[in-house]
């Protein structure tokens, strides 16, 4: 096994002075840090990790906690964080909570120790508002509604994203508007179920305007959702449903019943994940910059490490109505191409 030992001696430097390029320490010269690099990769080398962080007292990983893996959308998440922190030098370590309190503090617990800081996402609404104690780590909660408890925050502005898309399908003549509504006791959903009432009320609509059909933000629960609620008399003419994934749910079961979207009826989604674009009919939705979101998460605990200029409190991520081909033809639209993919 090649070791720090074997480094220093065919580069004919010290061991303190290999030590030193691998900390990325300042005192060595350019020179010399080259002809160390290049015999470490010669030879093989490569620093042991848990011995540098008992003397650095830093892993050079951040932790992420997500409720889930699954779905474009924490792909998305993953993603965003992953580049900010690669782009300093760090790595990530993910885990899921299963949107369960106890694995949450679980994960906490074993991160201690493996990682600098912890990004977070709690989006239940009573487990959102037990503060997070995580030591001496820098965190930064992700996602859900703020609250008093918020030291460092990321949360989207739902409310005021839901609103906009009910004005919108109101200004398209729709009057009785299904609503298929996300988790149960999460925060995101409150938000997003109390903007669809706010947007009513701006149209002056009452409740019987609303039919509202439980869901869990999967594409299943959108499927049965919308099957449902093609029973109820009278039909919605349009169907807002609170994430991107049910509203493909949605468009799956109306296809199935031979209902022409947006023709018979009118569906929309929100968070605007990256094949929303792709659908048929594109999918009109509220855009969430969900990698750019993840990334400013990053950046938050980054900074505490002294990785940038430093920031605290609760920062909100606006939303932006995207009109595309399932709420009606939004006239010259077209895709906007990754340029990964161009």
């Amino acid at each position: 096994m090649i070791t720090i030992r074997d480094v220093a001696r065919e580069a004919g430097v010290s061991i303190a002075t290999v030590s030193r390029v691998f900390n990325n320490a300042e005192a060595v010269a350019t020179d010399t840090r080259r002809e160390v690099r290049a015999v470490a990769t010669r030879l093989g080398y490569s620093p042991h990790g848990t011995a540098r962080s008992l003397i650095t007292r830093r892993t050079a990983t951040i932790g992420l906690i997500l409720p889930d893996l699954y779905g474009e959308f924490f792909s998305e998440l993953i993603r965003g964080v992953d580049h900010a922190v690669r782009a300093q030098g760090y790595h990530l370590l993910v885990s899921s909570s299963h949107a369960d309190r106890a694995e949450v503090d679980s994960a906490m617990a074993l991160m201690r120790g493996r990682v600098d800081g912890l990004v977070v996402m709690l989006p239940e609404r009573q487990q959102a508002q037990v503060p997070l104690v995580s030591g001496r780590l820098p965190l930064v909660r992700l996602g859900g509604a703020p609250h008093n408890g918020d030291a460092d925050a990321i949360v989207v502005a739902n409310r005021d994203g839901a609103r906009a898309m009910v004005r919108h399908l109101v200004s398209l003549g729709h009057t009785r508007i299904g609503v298929i509504a996300g988790a149960d006791a999460n925060s995101d959903a409150d938000e997003r179920m109390s903007g669809v009432r706010d947007g009513l009320e701006d149209a002056g609509l009452g409740e019987d305007a609303l039919l509202r059909v439980a869901g869990d933000f999967s594409e299943a629960s959108g499927f049965r959702a919308a099957r449902e609620m093609l029973r109820a008399d009278p039909r919605p003419t349009a169907i807002f449903a609170l994430n991107d994934a049910m509203a493909i749910g949605a468009l799956s079961a109306l296809r199935a019943e031979g209902v022409n979207v947006p023709a018979d009826i009118a569906v929309a989604g929100f968070d605007d994940i990256p094949m929303a674009q792709f659908l048929d009919p594109p999918l009109t939705t509220v855009r969430v910059d969900i990698s750019a979101m993840g990334a400013r998460a990053a950046t938050r605990v980054l900074s505490h490490l002294g990785n940038g200029p430093s920031g605290s409190g609760v920062e909100i991520v606006p939303t932006t109505l995207m009109v595309r081909r399932s709420c009606g033809n939004p006239g010259a639209w077209s895709p906007t191409i990754p340029e990964s993919l161009a």
